[in-house]
């Protein structure tokens, strides 16, 4: 193995450590609350992009980097207009808006806009490579109700390389009814995008992609959190609210988010867009691919730490138990520090957005997709197929696994058959949650979606509609969100007709 340089390495002065018979840096979840945060998280720019013709264009880069993630160590790395990650792309509900991207790095590479309908020849999936050296233009109208969402690459076979490198970034979409609302809006002052992942890194702080085969079943992850792409940050507070818009942008880590003093906090927003109405919370799951934005109180001159804990679901046995062990790392992500005086803050609104009832009532059909991983089901026992799957079958780029009619409702039913959580990302809409096993969404799962964890041995039905968009030829992904399982085959097609 290469010499890795841990957390413990860097801020206390000891080594890694090893855990079980499989070799897993553990250092930065061990060092809860005994490391030393002291360097403010960096806050994207924000690109809200100009206004030619009444089209509103962004002009993005894909290139290559430096970043220094340690002080004197350098990194090589990818991002979007910048050495590692991208901006804030502001815009709002139905304006027309391009995309200028070139890409400058000497491979393919794709943009994809993560939860947003689009037309599928504006997608940013595999279908929608951009060698190197080219420019792609897509152009849209914006269909979402205000939200965050988020751009990456979706290069096939290798979006997880791509993002780990740092191509990825997020989208705020506003519109009249978060405009009304009283909600914390200034941006990196009470208003905070947090871009959550974790990473490996060489003692000479390299930070090289490479998947073991442990990696290839359990995904990428690092033992050393980094926000913003800031190692160990901190963010001065100076408001009695704070707007937190968290995103899991990690390769395969599953976070399970709280304070370290066990604070209450409120869930206002998940993937789609704002709920019905606040949501209490001390612990909130996030798995790759998932937003959620959060609102916390602070009184003034208080320190209080983000942490992702231990896995706390009993779901499973035997291997079931440990992988989902493997996939939740513990972490201290950033720490807040309140000022001396803090500016009031408006009250959270007891109502947020109208959300229609969940109900299958008007489905025109039920579709079955069985997710499994290497070494299970028959065709595994007979010795073919080595894979992740979905209901039989690895990611064939040249086939259309579900043919789908435009403005039908449809339930879609999702059975992991594996250890581990698996969430399940569906491009071009954003569905409802019907049921876990039977039982109805959690409150703060009860908004809009896009991606959606399927625990092991569970089973969950979603409400799901494609609107606006036909094309026959081109299709759109649904697959894990753990970009490993994706690469290496958990992936299907579809098309709206």
């Amino acid at each position: 193995m290469k010499s890795v340089l841990s957390r413990r390495d860097v801020l206390l002065g000891s080594t890694a450590l090893v855990v079980s018979s499989i070799v897993v840096s553990t250092a930065g979840a061990q060092a809860q609350g005994r490391a030393s945060f002291d360097r403010p998280v960096a806050v994207p720019p924000i690109d809200a992009g100009t206004v030619v013709d009444g089209v509103r264009v962004y002009g993005l880069n894909i290139q290559t980097g430096k970043t220094e993630f340690f002080e004197g160590l350098q990194a090589e790395t990818h991002g979007i207009n910048g050495n590692y990650l991208g901006p804030v792309l502001r815009m709002r509900s139905d304006e027309i808006v391009r995309f200028e991207v070139t890409n400058s790095l000497r491979h393919a590479s794709t943009l994809h806009w993560h939860g947003m309908n689009v037309p599928a020849r504006a997608d940013g999936g595999p279908h929608q490579v951009i060698e190197s050296g080219e420019l792609w233009t897509p152009e849209f109208k914006v269909q979402q109700v205000a939200s965050t969402m988020w751009y990456h690459s979706h290069q096939l076979n290798e979006t997880g390389g791509q993002v780990w490198l740092g191509l990825a970034g997020m989208i705020f979409i506003d519109d009249d009814t978060s405009d009304s609302l009283p909600l914390p809006s200034d941006y990196g002052v009470d208003d905070l995008p947090l871009v959550l992942q974790d990473r490996r890194f060489n003692r000479d702080g390299a930070m090289p992609y490479s998947v073991s085969r442990h990696d290839e079943m359990a995904g990428v992850i690092g033992d050393i959190p980094v926000v913003n792409g800031t190692v160990s940050p901190y963010f001065d507070v100076t408001t009695e609210k704070l707007r937190l818009r968290l995103l899991n942008g990690a390769n395969a880590s599953i976070y399970n988010l709280e304070f370290s003093d066990g604070r209450q906090f409120v869930q206002i927003a998940s993937d789609g867009g704002l709920l019905a109405e606040p949501v209490p919370l001390t612990n909130l799951r996030l798995a790759p691919g998932e937003r959620a934005e959060i609102i916390v109180d602070f009184s003034a001159d208080e320190t209080v730490l983000l942490r992702s804990v231990a896995a706390s679901s009993r779901r499973g046995f035997g291997m079931g138990m440990m992988m989902g062990g493997v996939q939740s790392p513990e972490f201290d992500l950033i720490e807040f520090r309140a000022d001396a005086r803090l500016s009031p803050s408006a009250p959270v609104p007891d109502k947020l957005a109208s959300l229609p009832a969940v109900s299958a009532q008007d489905a025109a059909r039920t579709r079955k997709f069985l997710l499994e991983m290497p070494g299970m089901g028959p065709m595994r026992m007979l010795g073919l197929g080595s894979g992740f799957t979905i209901n039989g079958n690895e990611m064939d780029i040249d086939r259309i696994d579900e043919v789908v009619k435009m403005g039908e409702t449809e339930i879609w039913e999702f059975t992991n058959a594996g250890p581990m959580i698996h969430p399940i990302h569906i491009h071009n809409t954003q569905f409802r949650i019907l049921n876990r096993d039977g039982r109805p969404a959690a409150p703060n799962e009860a908004g809009l979606k896009d991606t959606v964890v399927i625990n092991p041995d569970e089973v969950v039905r979603i409400v799901i509609r494609f609107d606006n968009y036909t094309d026959a030829e081109r299709p759109y992904m649904y697959h894990c969100h753990i970009l490993e399982h994706e690469d290496a085959g958990m992936m299907g097609q579809f098309t709206v007709v």
